[in-house]
């Protein structure tokens, strides 16, 4: 395993590799998308337990999206059974990523307790347990200076383990150790994932600008309402889907030039 540093243009890349692939095989990866939104919902149902196990599931679920990715790149079908990649790989890289996990789960309760402490845990209660959602609370200060420090607070944690779960599973990196490595390759690629990042919340905007457009042109305020959940969907797929290429173009497993890598050096001039 090697890290791999990538020009900050292949950010765009990975952004076009994702929806690509992902329209490869559509209906498999917005399927198992799905089962995806589907696992953590039930998850998180549990009585008390249910938002811990939920997030301690999350790594190996966004693994098996990875897998199935890996599988769709290839012009093959992932089957459903590629979502639990992450328990089929043997005892010991399983317990690995029930690890993973729990230390995820640990480090995001943690930031929702940091949370609490600034609007007596309203943010952290309507995020992990769910509520009603009004204007008054959501216009509150406090609760804006709470939902703003969780998010500050999430982005180290999200590249601490954005690369974990592939470290975990296809390289046999120990837990604490694919965290930081994991934490590295996003610092020394940050170029890259700036780009990437900024690049699928335009994709994001896009989308739903052409279903805002396409209810005006046809004066069906009811239109916009019904479409623009699938469609935001429909890009919550692709962008899991992209996820893959980012950490496949991250570490290199031999000397041989990544996809991602070579389309960015034939766009030189």
């Amino acid at each position: 395993m090697k890290l791999n540093i990538v020009p900050a243009r292949t950010g765009l890349v990975w952004v076009k590799l994702g929806i690509l692939t992902f329209f490869r095989q559509p209906l498999a990866l917005a399927g198992l998308f799905f089962m995806f939104m589907a696992l953590m919902s039930v998850a998180s149902m549990v009585p008390y337990v249910g938002s811990a196990m939920a997030l301690t599931l999350l790594p190996a679920a966004t693994l098996g999206l990875m897998a199935a990715t890996q599988e769709a790149s290839k012009g093959k079908f992932p089957m459903p059974t590629i979502l639990i990649s992450a328990f089929r790989a043997g005892r010991q890289q399983m317990r690995a990523m029930l690890i993973l996990g729990v230390l995820y789960a640990a480090g995001f309760l943690g930031i929702m307790g940091i949370s609490a402490l600034f609007d007596g845990g309203k943010f952290a209660q309507l995020y992990l347990v769910g509520g009603k959602i009004t204007q008054e609370l959501v216009m509150a200060p406090d609760f804006q200076v709470a939902m703003w420090v969780a998010t500050a607070l999430y982005l180290p944690l999200s590249l601490l383990f954005w690369h974990a779960p592939a470290l975990v599973h296809w390289h046999g990196v120990s837990p604490l150790k694919s965290l930081f490595f994991s934490l590295v390759a996003c610092i020394r690629n940050m170029g890259a994932f700036t780009v990437y990042g900024l690049a699928w919340l335009g994709v994001f905007f896009a989308g739903g600008l052409v279903v805002i457009l396409s209810a005006s042109l046809i004066s069906s305020p009811e239109f916009a309402a019904a479409a623009m959940v699938p469609v935001m969907l429909m890009m919550a797929a692709m962008f899991f889907t992209s996820i893959f290429f980012t950490i496949r173009d991250c570490f290199l497993a031999d000397e041989a030039p990544t996809e991602a890598a070579s389309q960015t050096r034939s766009d030189a001039p």
